[in-house]
């Protein structure tokens, strides 16, 4: 197993009860307490700094020992089917690299925990799944964005890191939420049943199966990977998502956790845009919530396939975040460009930007994905021209006094604007009108 490196982790079970039960780490002295009436006990001991090859000693009415414990950091991956994406990939369903990476996969420094997809109405204790080092065969199965992160982890920092997937392919955001949360929110609170259609989308009830049983197990932070079940409702989206991160930091009482998530990527067509409305309260969240970090895929998805192969550039940039924020990485780039300031000079508009520290570029390729528009609200396709101030020119002839600027607004748009780091815009918009 893993735990989290220079905390107070919590180690807790069920014995008989007004039990003594001591807890011994080989790297530390003994804890003990008495267990409840009803058996239960928790216990809290120091860790170390990371290293392998420790164990645990349990005595109570018996004793068991766990061995071969990792300390290091433990990162928990959850959202829908992206997030869930075995390596392997599915029946006519690829991922980039992956037989090269399985390949590879031997590490006695990672350590994987899968859980079982399932369902509760009900906060529950426990989860079906086990701890397993990484080897090619336990890698092929597990979701490929999170063993990406934290492969490049453990590449960079040469230390340990567990990494739990609690994923669950076509779920809600509604579904990893607690109860009492949706409830203040006004959205469709616990209901009777599991729904018998889509039962991934019944509102809590993964967060009460795959979420709440891991609450107080010590972690370093959350990656997270959906919105795509979320796309038709995208104007709650800001305040159902930014809520559900706060409720899953106050139950694990560690302070702001990082939580860094993937924006959706192009898919779908463009007869409307709610894939570009779920992205843009996707980066209202990144913007608004402490310690979030969001990672654009404007380059990374495919029209016609909800699951795109690039899962290695998923996780990579997940980690980007990571190790910047959270691993003293300060020279790397970890977001793309962010839309920060407008302005309308004469027949044109300058756009400027965020994280472009040294300014912007196509790679050569024509900027498309711009279009432009005056008080009549149409708009038109845009000319565009990188300046050297982080900002882009734009300006169309049929628009003759502009108002608003849109970017890859659409839901498969293709992705031309990055910058100087290799890292795509967001999609952006500097106006709120209706669709």
């Amino acid at each position: 197993m893993m735990l989290q490196q220079n905390e107070n982790v919590s180690i807790w079970g069920e014995d008989e009860p007004n039990t003594k039960v001591s807890v011994l780490g080989s790297w530390g002295k003994e804890l003990s307490t008495i267990t409840d009436s009803r058996g239960s006990w928790r216990i809290k001991i120091p860790t170390p700094s990371a290293g392998l090859n420790h164990d645990i000693t349990i005595k109570g009415s018996s004793v068991k020992k766990i061995k071969n414990v990792s300390i290091g950091d433990v990162w928990l991956c959850s959202g829908q089917s992206n997030m869930k994406f075995s390596l392997k990939g599915n029946i006519n369903q690829a991922v980039i690299g992956s037989n090269e990476a399985i390949l590879n996969a031997e590490n006695k420094n990672i350590r994987l925990f899968k859980v079982a997809e399932t369902l509760s109405l009900t906060p529950e204790n426990d989860v079906a799944g086990e701890w397993e080092q990484a080897t090619p065969a336990s890698v092929a199965t597990f979701g490929a964005t999170c063993y990406f992160f934290g492969k490049k982890l453990n590449d960079v920092l040469d230390s340990p890191v567990g990494l739990i997937l609690s994923a669950y392919g076509a779920s809600s955001a509604e579904a990893w939420t607690p109860n009492e949360v949706l409830s203040t929110l006004g959205f469709t609170p616990l209901e009777s049943d599991i729904r018998k259609v889509r039962p991934q989308t019944t509102p809590t009830a993964l967060y009460n199966a795959m979420i709440h049983p891991f609450i107080g197990y010590t972690i370093k932070g959350f990656t997270w990977y959906q919105g795509e079940n979320n796309r038709p409702r995208a104007s709650q989206y800001t305040e159902l998502f930014s809520a559900m991160i706060h409720s899953w930091r106050n139950k694990w009482k560690q302070g702001s956790l990082p939580f860094y998530f993937a924006q959706l990527a192009p898919y779908g067509n463009n007869k409307d845009i709610d894939g570009a409305l779920l992205r843009e309260t996707q980066l209202q969240t990144m913007l608004n919530v402490e310690n979030t970090g969001m990672v654009s895929l404007m380059d990374s998805g495919m029209c016609n396939f909800i699951h795109p192969p690039y899962k290695k550039v998923v996780g990579d940039r997940l980690a980007y975040w990571a190790l910047a924020k959270n691993y003293n990485y300060n020279a790397i780039a970890y977001s793309g460009p962010i839309l920060d300031t407008f302005e309308t000079l004469d027949n044109k508009m300058s756009i400027k930007f965020k994280y472009a520290d040294y300014g912007l570029t196509s790679f050569g390729k024509k900027l498309t994905g711009f279009s432009i528009a005056g008080k009549d609200k149409v708009f038109h396709p845009a000319e565009v021209k990188i300046e050297k101030n982080k900002s882009v020119t734009v300006w169309a002839k049929k628009v003759k006094k502009p108002v608003a600027v849109r970017y890859g607004f659409e839901n498969c748009p293709v992705a031309t604007l990055y910058n100087t780091e290799g890292l795509p815009a967001t999609s952006f918009r500097t106006d709120n009108w209706a669709e």
